[in-house]
């Protein structure tokens, strides 16, 4: 059975204070790497917290896309999931880049095939 989606889950570490506080600047980001991997947007939504913090989604027509950041930490928190033949890992890498992140720990879950199969990659410097 082939998989239904892939759903990749990143832990992005020493990503830029400035980029992970700027709400206007995570939602280009986000649209731009659904874009840039072949999605359809269909919704996007993001909230800017006081003192500091985004949290935000893409919804696209293959699934979503979506972020909590923790600036004081230079902690973002991704998931980028995708059906069909979309590689989420597009999306992720550019979202990674854009930020700024100095270290990732990055997971990529099958879905839909049953028991989970996960593949972990570790990249220390971006």
């Amino acid at each position: 059975m082939e998989t239904m989606g892939r759903h990749v889950i990143s832990e992005l570490w020493g990503c830029d204070f400035e980029k992970l506080n700027n709400m206007e600047f995570i939602e280009r980001t986000f649209v731009d790497a659904a874009l840039k991997s072949g999605a359809e947007i269909r919704e996007v939504a993001f909230h800017k917290f006081a003192p500091q913090g985004v949290s935000g989604v893409v919804i696209i027509s293959e699934s979503h896309l979506t972020i909590h950041s923790f600036p004081e930490h230079g902690y973002a928190s991704i998931d980028v999931y995708t059906c069909g033949n979309l590689d989420p890992n597009i999306a992720a890498n550019y979202i990674a880049e854009s930020l700024g992140a100095e270290t990732r720990e990055t997971i990529e879950l099958p879905r839909g095939m049953g028991s989970v199969q996960v593949k972990q990659t570790n990249i220390k410097a971006l």
